[in-house]
């Protein structure tokens, strides 16, 4: 469900705002301004590109984070039944 290239999509996103969302049980990368519309309602927003650079504590990680971060995302996201 989520992968690496999801978490990297978020880190490359130009906009602090832009969140990854499960959305229909599919996880995607949206800007803010999609997040607030129609087409993203009812969407689960599991953290914004700022969290992740936070939670990171870098903007540029490795790939074994990456990887890691996108395994523990996808386990939540299990479990919340997403």
């Amino acid at each position: 469900m989520i992968d690496e290239t999801h978490v990297a999509e978020l880190l490359a996103a130009p906009d602090d705002d832009a969140a990854l969302i499960l959305l229909e049980g599919r996880a995607q990368v949206v800007d803010a301004a999609s997040l607030a519309g129609e087409d993203c309602a009812g969407a689960a927003v599991l953290l914004t590109r700022a969290e992740l650079a936070e939670r990171l504590g870098t903007a540029t990680p490795a790939e074994h984070e990456v990887r890691l971060l996108a395994r523990t995302l996808g386990d939540t996201a299990g479990k919340l039944g997403a």
